[in-house]
């Protein structure tokens, strides 16, 4: 018996004959890729790695090379990685520094203005200086707003290009614009003075076997040295958990200071860099990390450069073999100083907070154990191991022991980086280290820990300032950002702006964070505070949210609503 199966004439059997059916027509499927992008994204490579985790720094050379992102280049990049273009894609939009552009649109200008918005230059007047801005500023020159660059001692800020404009006004800012200038940076300390005067004596002494690990571990735990990137957790404790779990294990140090008022890491790596080289080295020798990522905010291009220089230096000196440093960029995205979302953000993905657990010390970096540390937590490292922890101890004020870096700026005379006794209070630190307060401005409150350390009253300031002194107010030191505020300041004002830049700066992993910065900024800007719904929205945002962005953003919001109750009746000011 036949099994064939006999195909009616209708569906085409016979080549010659119609059937009453068009075949469909051949075309490849998908964005093609164009020729001649490829090309020019192949020569701009070279010779590096098409490896998945620099997909973010193969992004940075596109960026800098034709001053936006085409679709046809993120084709042909997606194309030479051998990656889908969706991975690609949701990479390139996440970040605030790349600037996709789609087929039909038109490429931005040559040159962009970002003015920085943040609390201490709103204070400064940056929206009259934004303004400005737009109305007079001529050429090919695009002006937009942008979170904190990590300058804010010297409000207000602008950054032409990469290159920031300190106490900018229209005219300096328009200037520098037309002047098209380029980030560079020397440090102040060299590699040859900082040898002369006992430099990298203690690696040395590390790798040569006469310093032992464990002696390390004690030496920063009998100091109380914590992390000062804002969690505070102990040094010691992490080294040694890190170091219990199986190799291989990896590093990675974060210097994505994006906290409004934090600018303490870069006041360190400009002042002394081999201070906190020999601080990393040392710990990824305890630790016995095989690997250093050095993840850095794209806010700081003279640092960078500067690093890559001395980077080079310490390797070519031979002091390095124990571990192998890579130097890698952030984008603008404040979410990648959260240690999870910077490990994404280094494997060349979106930087978006991993639930927990595993923890980053048992699964972090491509999946190895990684000892995630903060620049200033390793600057201290030779100190206090050299001078002894009794050194360390010696400091401080009201039981608390060791000094602490506070980045102040706001209504003060002289503000800046102040290295003061842990346990100060607000009001000695602004009259002992500050010049006390701006002439004509009375002190009426600040900001102990940033953005998310919420706002405490001028009444509140004897109290210690360090970790654990301030959660029972609903506050936090966090990285000891200070921002300090006046009479002049609304605080009705000064909680919106901290919570814009919250609704800004979520990754928008999560709903309650997402969706509740937003629904907040809209109740907060409209009419009179309806105070039992923003509190319990605040409330949704603190429990639900998946990492401390969402959980921290209404801290200003619910300290105005309990210490500046006699504001709400006001109508909404501004600077």
């Amino acid at each position: 018996m036949s099994m064939t199966t006999e195909i009616p004439a209708k569906f085409g059997t016979n080549p010659g004959v119609p059937t009453g059916r068009r075949k469909p027509k051949r075309t490849p499927k998908g964005r093609q890729v164009d020729q001649d992008a490829l090309t020019q994204v192949v020569e701009l490579l070279g010779d590096l790695p098409r490896r998945r985790d620099l997909l973010i720094e193969h992004l940075h050379l596109l960026q800098d090379r034709y001053g936006h992102l085409k679709a046809a280049h993120l084709a042909a990049l997606a194309f030479e990685m051998k990656l889908a273009l969706t991975e690609v894609y949701e990479v390139a939009t996440f970040y605030a520094h790349f600037d996709v552009v789609k087929e039909d649109e038109v490429a931005p200008p040559a040159v962009t203005v970002r003015v920085c918005d943040s609390l201490s230059c709103a204070m400064a007047g940056a929206d009259k200086l934004m303004a400005d801005l737009q109305a007079s500023i001529g050429g090919e020159v695009r002006v937009i707003r942008a979170p904190c660059m990590g300058a804010c001692h010297e409000a207000p800020v602008c950054a032409v290009g990469h290159v920031q404009v300190s106490h900018a006004t229209a005219k300096s800012t328009a200037e520098a614009a037309h002047a098209h200038p380029h980030a560079s940076a020397h440090p102040t300390e060299s590699f040859e003075a900082y040898r002369a005067d006992g430099g990298y004596t203690l690696l040395n002494a590390c790798l040569s076997g006469a310093r032992q690990r464990a002696e390390l571990i004690k030496s920063v735990s009998d100091a109380g040295l914590r992390g000062l990137g804002g969690a505070g957790f102990p040094t010691g404790r992490k080294w040694s958990l890190v170091s219990a779990e199986p190799g291989p294990r990896l590093m990675a140090v974060n210097g994505d200071e994006g906290e409004p008022g934090t600018f303490k890491d870069r006041h360190y790596l400009g002042l002394h860099p081999h201070r906190f080289i020999e601080g990393m080295l040392i710990a990824a020798w305890v630790v016995e990390a095989r690997e250093v990522y050095l993840y850095l905010r794209d806010e700081y291009p003279e640092l960078r450069l500067m690093l890559l220089e001395e980077l080079a230096r310490i390797e070519a000196a031979g002091l390095s073999p124990h571990t192998k440093v890579y130097l890698r960029r952030g984008a603008g995205a404040y979410i990648c100083g959260e240690e999870s979302a910077m490990i994404e953000s280094i494997e060349g993905k979106r930087g978006l907070p991993r639930n927990r657990p595993p923890y980053v010390a048992q699964v972090g970096l491509f999946g190895r154990p990684t000892l995630a540390q903060n620049i200033e937590t390793l600057y201290w490292v030779r100190d206090i191991v050299e001078r002894g922890a009794e050194w360390f101890t010696s400091f401080g004020r009201r039981d608390r022991k060791g000094f602490r870096s506070f980045s102040v700026s706001g209504r003060v005379k002289n503000p800046g980086v102040k290295l003061a006794p842990a346990g100060i209070t607000m009001r000695e630190l602004i009259d002992e280290y500050c010049g006390g307060m701006t002439d004509g401005h009375v002190f009426k409150g600040y900001l102990p820990g940033g953005a998310s350390g919420g706002i405490l009253p001028a009444s509140m300031a004897d109290i210690p300032l360090d970790f654990g002194t301030l959660e029972k107010y609903g506050s936090f030191v966090g990285s000891h950002a200070v921002v300090i505020l006046s009479d002049h300041d609304d605080m009705k004002a000064v909680a919106l702006n901290l919570m814009k830049f919250f609704e800004d700066e979520s990754c928008g992993q999560c709903t309650p964070c997402r969706v509740g910065t937003e629904k907040a900024v809209k109740l907060m800007e409209t009419g009179p505070w309806n105070v039992k719904l923003l509190d319990e929205l605040s409330t949704a945002m603190r429990d639900a949210s998946i990492c401390g962005l969402g959980q921290a953003a209404p801290n200003p919001l619910t300290s105005v609503l309990k210490y500046f109750p006699e504001e709400l009746t006001k109508p909404l000011g501004s600077w």
